[in-house]
């Protein structure tokens, strides 16, 4: 049985992380690996910082997806990748790298993900979180905050000009892609239930129905 692909998007702060971190949980012991689409950003090492933190990194222009496709290619055919780290201070990549080896499960997670054709056509279950706009700003303002060095200022500048209306255009429209959509991300014991059986079930059988 080739790996078992799960794509999961959803706005930013709608509760992705807390749902992959429920699964794994519920699926321990389960071969299974997190590709995290944040850090597959374009490198753009040639720009200066400043340069840098003028990009909309809510647009899918701003992600090297083509890079994402081919290390779930070769994921799937049994190889190990070296997974990059972005650094959300400088805009950039990080010169190190992680090694990640095959897996069962392969969970792609990002704002974007549904939103690219080519990844897409890789997946096997696609999951989409649904979570009022008000509960995902807080989240990203608390996160950028204190995980990121950014100003409350700067988050609600970005939210205005970039982060919502990319939403509005990209984010949201993907949902119809989705197999299963989940009100309220990681809170959603029934949801995370759910789809832990659901991937138990599929890698039982052997095969995808």
């Amino acid at each position: 049985m080739s790996p078992l692909i799960v794509g999961l998007a959803g706005g930013t702060g709608s509760g992705k992380s807390t749902l992959v971190h429920n699964i794994l949980e519920l699926l321990a012991g389960t071969s299974l690996i997190v590709i995290e689409q944040d850090n597959y950003y374009q490198a753009n090492v040639h720009l200066s910082l400043e340069e840098r933190e003028a990009i909309n990194y809510d647009h899918p222009s701003s992600l090297d997806n083509d890079l994402l496709v081919e290390h779930l290619k070769m994921l799937r055919a049994g190889q190990p990748i070296e997974k990059p780290l972005y650094d959300f201070t400088t805009h950039t990549r990080r010169p190190e790298t992680i090694p990640v080896e095959p897996a069962d499960v392969i969970i792609v997670e990002g704002i974007l993900v549904l939103e690219n054709p080519q990844l897409r056509r890789m997946m096997d279950l696609k999951l989409y979180v649904d979570t009022d706009p008000d509960i995902r700003f807080i989240r990203r303002l608390q996160r950028d905050i204190s995980e990121r060095g950014r100003t409350m200022e700067s988050v609600i500048a970005q939210y205005e000009t970039t982060v919502r209306p990319m939403h509005l255009q990209f984010v949201e429209p993907s949902k119809r892609h989705a197999d299963v959509i989940i009100p309220e991300g990681g809170l959603n014991e029934q949801a995370i239930q759910m789809i832990a059986a659901r991937l138990q079930a599929i890698l039982a059988d052997g095969a995808m129905p």
